[in-house]
């Protein structure tokens, strides 16, 4: 099964003190984990995002236009600063990996990528077909 594992942001993520020797030994801890990730096979995937401040949203409501609108936003809380794709056996599997992670005060969410079997049980034969063709696609350009 593929998880994706959603960092969420904090104050001292968004804006990092990157002379900070904390700072720096947490991103070198982080390089290490990322690279037992890696050499399992478990990691399909990951990237930090940029701080809020660069984001855009847009909202869709009605039967208006999409409104767009610039970043920061007011629920920094809830502001993912990072991701990674992960292969693993099971959910467990995955919080035993998140378990290892050299994080101090992150909060991580963990989520189950729907596979194209969880399409097959609530969409018709066509549309799961042609889900299957856009993966193709999407494999072959990688």
């Amino acid at each position: 099964m593929r998880v994706m594992v959603l960092v969420k942001a904090n104050p001292a993520s968004e804006a990092p003190q990157w002379d900070d020797p904390a700072i720096q030994a947490q991103f070198t801890a982080m390089a290490r984990f990322n690279e037992e990730l890696v050499q399992a096979g478990v990691m399909l995937a990951g990237e930090g995002l940029a701080p809020p401040s660069e984001a855009k949203q847009v909202r869709f409501g009605g039967e208006g236009a999409p409104t767009v609108v610039d970043g920061p936003f007011a629920e920094a809380k809830e502001v993912v600063g990072g991701f990674w794709i992960w292969q693993v056996d099971s959910m467990d599997d995955a919080l035993a990996w998140i378990k290892r992670a050299p994080f101090r005060d992150e909060t991580i969410e963990l989520r189950r990528v729907s596979e194209e079997a969880d399409l097959e049980e609530i969409l018709p034969p066509e549309a799961v077909a042609a889900e299957a063709k856009l993966r193709d696609r999407i494999a072959q350009q990688q």
